[in-house]
């Protein structure tokens, strides 16, 4: 939450976490099942969930499918691709215990979904709320914080797997706190770095390495406060890290996957899950419609709540809050044009984002919005006619 400074000013601060964070590994494993699913078969309803712990990892959920995948291979792979490839980083992702639990989807749940109760359409595949949010405080329509601490997070594992920084392992977060003024972000006041390393390399190294390799190619020096403080592996020692040192479970790092903090979550986790999932497809529409607003010149920032009720096609509610920033439109204005020109109901938003696709593991890690160098529909301004 916003913090008032002793001084008098306004201070937020978001974090992120590198796709080694055991929770991480988690959301990241359960796409890369989902991924393998629909490359199979594009009517999967896949629930799935894992855990990580010293050694192991848990596949579990719900599932039903015509597809016959190999979710040992899955689950082996992506942890290499992750940097988790032998005793050495921390946990053995080629030898390590993977247990599968799946079972298929509850018939209950499945029934709601495909007898909708006011169309012919898919009904929504649970209950609850889903916000979206978007802002002109970057190119990527992203608060400033959370842009920042992602793009470190990013870098930090961009330096380990191209051997600029050799001696990272593949944990790690980053935390970027922002001054905010009456007209938005002013200067980045603290960045906090905590890297997972080898045992040899000294604080003073990696502190002065993660400066010039990680923090300064990121962090534009405009950005930075005259007297900026960075803490880099503030208790002196980042060795222990992964599913080795700490357990991971998908669903950990909603905040992480969404707005820092900064915009309302409604609570559904995204990753596992396939798009008949409105926790997932309901908060992708109200990203890509809040983002389009803002691009619009409509608002300066805009958020988006939607509603759904399982087994039913269409929202129970659409709210519309541009904070008072809206620009000759009202907020009940601009929710009137979604309603009237938009479809909402699962079905049509998947099919026009185009949801039934192996697209989701490379979301998992740095954030599911405002990725500049990733082609996500949700992430498309291409409503101009809309408003």
């Amino acid at each position: 939450m916003r913090e008032l400074a002793g001084d008098g000013r306004r201070i937020f601060t978001s974090e992120s976490v590198t796709e080694g964070h055991p929770d991480k590994v988690c959301d990241i494993l359960s796409d890369s099942v989902l991924d393998a699913l629909l490359r199979e078969d594009p009517d999967a309803r896949v629930a799935c969930e894992v855990t990580a712990s010293t050694g192991l990892i848990h596949v579990m959920g719900e599932i039903t499918t015509t597809a016959h995948i190999d979710y040992d291979a899955v689950v082996r792979e992506a942890l290499v691709g992750i940097g988790y490839d032998g005793e050495e980083s921390g946990f053995d992702g080629r030898h390590c215990g993977v247990m599968v639990s799946l079972h298929a989807q509850s018939p209950d749940i499945a029934r709601g979904v495909d007898l909708a109760q006011d169309s012919k359409s898919l009904g929504a595949g649970d209950q609850g709320m889903m916000f979206g949010y978007a802002c002109d405080e970057t190119e990527a329509f992203m608060p400033l914080p959370i842009h920042y601490a992602n793009a470190l997070t990013k870098r930090l594992a961009a330096v380990r797997k191209q051997g600029i920084l050799d001696y990272l392992k593949p944990d790690g977060k980053a935390q970027v706190s922002v001054r905010y003024g009456d007209h938005g972000p002013m200067a980045v006041e603290t960045i906090v770095v905590a890297a997972q390393h080898r045992p040899e390399i000294s604080p003073s190294r990696i502190r002065r390495e993660m400066i010039a390799a990680v923090i300064e190619p990121v962090v534009p020096d405009i950005l930075l406060g005259e007297d900026v403080r960075i803490l880099v592996n503030a208790t002196g020692r980042f060795v222990l890290g992964g599913p080795g040192a700490d357990t991971g479970l998908t669903g950990r790092k909603i905040i992480v996957d969404t707005y820092g903090g900064y915009a309302r979550h409604g609570g559904g986790a995204f990753s596992g899950k396939d798009p008949t999932k409105v926790d997932r497809t309901g908060s992708y529409v109200a990203r890509y419609l809040a983002k389009n607003i803002v691009a619009a010149g409509l608002a300066r920032k805009c958020e988006i709540q939607l509603a759904y009720a399982i087994g039913v096609a269409k929202p129970v509610s659409l709210y519309v809050d541009t904070f008072g920033t809206a620009q000759g439109h009202s907020d009940a204005a601009i929710a009137g044009r979604i309603a009237q020109g938009f479809d909402l109901r699962p079905q049509a938003i998947i099919e026009r984002l185009g949801l039934r696709r192996p697209i989701y593991a490379q979301t998992a890690s740095y954030g599911h919005f405002g990725r500049l160098d990733l082609e996500l529909p949700w992430e498309a301004v291409d409503l101009g006619d809309l408003f």
